[in-house]
């Protein structure tokens, strides 16, 4: 049998570990891989979603700006990517793990190869740092997995992009329906009270006077409307304090404690509609058949917009207060909008992710002093829908 090859995968927070838990299952079905996880700290308790751990390192609570933050993981994992000595290394998303994690497997000599490649909200400022940071990921990986169509001609697009681009699915999408798949189907039905809405807020953007905001629209939501919320908290003691404050003790309003990802996936079933400024759930609430009303002003997730499931209604209370009417009041809309969507994905991502892979493998050993190169997608990745490797 060949050497296998050996891969790493970097990840820090916790929605990094739900999207990256389907590839690194993909990943070892493989006899041709030897996969190894890396967990940065950035999170703690990530083990429990991902599997068996190559290395964890110590998760320190102490805050950090972003570039601090950053350059503390990049000294860590090197000396780590040196010991493993992988050929690629498997970063997802825009976090300040998976930017150190780039760093580290470039400064190490590896390949890097990048989940959730191409988004963009076109903002440095929203969201930040992570518009940058996955800009700066883009243009170091040789390997770029797109979600979606969109996002691979944002890649197209860039100058600064030189890798391989395969649109494959979002592997957010291959995690949610999978927990979908657990609930009964009595747990997804609300079959009495009012209709529930979902509410997150806690990007940096929406910090401070933006959540105020928020929390001024809840409150006139459940004065005015037959609804309740359930308004799912913050880990960060820094970003609960000012809702805890403003809606504690508010009638149809429940505050409850951040929720493992099962948990969250069913409440979300049960709801109505989410309000939200979470990446993630932009993503998983149309998968799910559930209208999402964004508190943002711009979104890297573009492709539900359009009257669809998603809709931008940025922060302000009477615009929030004006789009929850609207779809409450139209149960004809909400029946239409129950249609899972598949903007984001099918759910059969990560294994297309793991087939390019191997195939990227196979034709660098083939044509090993190639640096540039068009390529066929793999047998895996012609499935709906159809992904492609784009021409560079």
């Amino acid at each position: 049998m060949a050497e296998r090859r050996r891969i790493v995968s970097i990840v820090g927070t916790r929605p990094e570990a739900i999207k990256m838990a389907p590839v690194a299952a993909a990943l070892g079905e493989r006899r041709d891989i030897d996969h190894r996880l890396i967990l940065t700290g950035q999170h703690g308790g990530l083990a429990c979603v991902l599997g068996p751990v190559e290395t964890e390192l110590p998760h320190d609570p102490t805050p950090r700006t972003p570039a601090r933050l950053r350059e503390r993981l990049h000294r860590l994992l090197v000396p780590h990517l040196r010991r493993l000595a992988p050929q690629l290394v498997l970063v997802h998303g825009d976090t300040s793990s998976a930017l150190a994690g780039a760093l580290a497997a470039r400064d190490c000599g590896a390949a890097i190869a990048h989940v959730e490649a191409g988004l963009r909200s076109f903002d440095l400022r929203q969201p930040w740092p992570e518009e940058g940071n996955r800009m700066a990921i883009d243009a170091l990986a040789q390997l770029l997995f797109a979600p979606t169509e969109h996002a691979a001609r944002n890649l197209e697009r860039d100058w600064r992009v030189g890798g391989e681009i395969h649109v494959t699915g979002n592997t957010g999408i291959d995690a949610v329906l999978r927990e979908a798949a657990r609930i009964p189907p009595e747990a997804r039905v609300r079959r009495d009270g009012a209709p529930l809405i979902v509410v997150t807020c806690h990007r940096k953007e929406n910090q401070g006077r933006e959540t105020e905001a928020v929390c001024r629209a809840v409150r006139l939501i459940v004065r005015c409307l037959p609804a309740e919320i359930a308004f799912v908290l913050h880990s960060n003691p820094l970003v609960r304090a000012p809702v805890e404050a403003m809606l504690a003790g508010e009638p149809g309003v429940r505050l409850l404690d951040p929720l493992g990802y099962p948990e969250m996936v069913r409440l979300i079933a049960r709801s109505t509609l989410l309000l939200t400024d979470s990446g993630g759930l932009q993503e998983e609430g149309p998968a799910l058949g559930k209208p999402v009303l964004v508190l943002r002003n711009v979104t890297e997730r573009p492709e539900a917009l359009g009257g669809t499931h998603l809709e931008l209604v940025g922060t302000d209370p009477t615009a929030i207060f004006t789009a929850v009417a609207a779809l409450l009041s139209d149960p004809q809309r909400r029946a239409r909008l129950a249609v899972p969507s598949a903007a984001f994905g099918d759910g059969r991502a990560a294994p297309r992710i793991a087939a390019a892979i191997a195939h990227w493998f196979d034709a660098r050993e083939r044509r090993p002093f190639m640096l540039r190169r068009v390529a066929a997608a793999p047998a895996a990745a012609r499935a709906t829908p159809a992904p492609r490797l784009a021409a560079r």
